[in-house]
């Protein structure tokens, strides 16, 4: 129920403020208690960090970084992915269509004891609009970007907008 409450507030908010910057909007729905990282630092970053998906799977699906996991938002299981992943010092990065739900599912992983969780900037959007790959399910680069819904789609300016067939407010 709170991912539907959550889902229905950020899409009728949008409608009402067009004119904000991403900035703006990150500043609005997130709390900021994950430090971000660039979508350009991230680029040039020689750590290994493991870069997770906070998206839905068929967000994932259509596009995503190189060698990002998919980790999902609606369905995220802190449990599996201890048992995966059990160096909570490990650098993390996750990442969304713009950095809002990834915020929830970062600050997920700090309070089960990561330490060294950052959440991207701007997101896959920001990714592609700094001319960055991403890659289909065959794992080949593509220009279609999932946009989630034609309202969050406007912060895409580079790439082929692929919608959802179920939400396409």
């Amino acid at each position: 129920m709170r991912t539907f409450l959550f889902y229905i507030f950020v899409l009728f908010s949008f409608f009402g403020f067009s004119q904000e910057s991403l900035d703006d909007i990150l500043k609005r729905y997130n709390n900021n208690t994950v430090p971000y990282i660039s979508v350009q630092e991230l680029a040039k970053s020689k750590t290994q960090a493991l870069i997770l998906d906070a998206r839905e799977q068929d967000e994932f699906e259509v596009s995503h970084l190189k060698d990002a996991i998919y980790v999902g938002y609606t369905n995220f299981k802190l449990e599996p992915f201890e048992k995966q992943f059990p160096n909570k010092k490990k650098a993390i990065v996750v990442y969304c269509s713009l950095g809002v739900r990834s915020e929830t599912i970062a600050n997920r992983l700090k309070k089960a004891g990561y330490t060294n969780v950052r959440n991207l900037y701007g997101g896959i959007f920001e990714w592609k609009n700094k001319d960055f790959d991403v890659y289909n399910s065959k794992e080949k680069t593509t220009d279609s970007v999932h946009v989630y819904s034609r309202t969050w789609s406007k912060w895409l300016k580079k790439g082929k907008k692929a919608y959802p067939k179920s939400n396409q407010n």
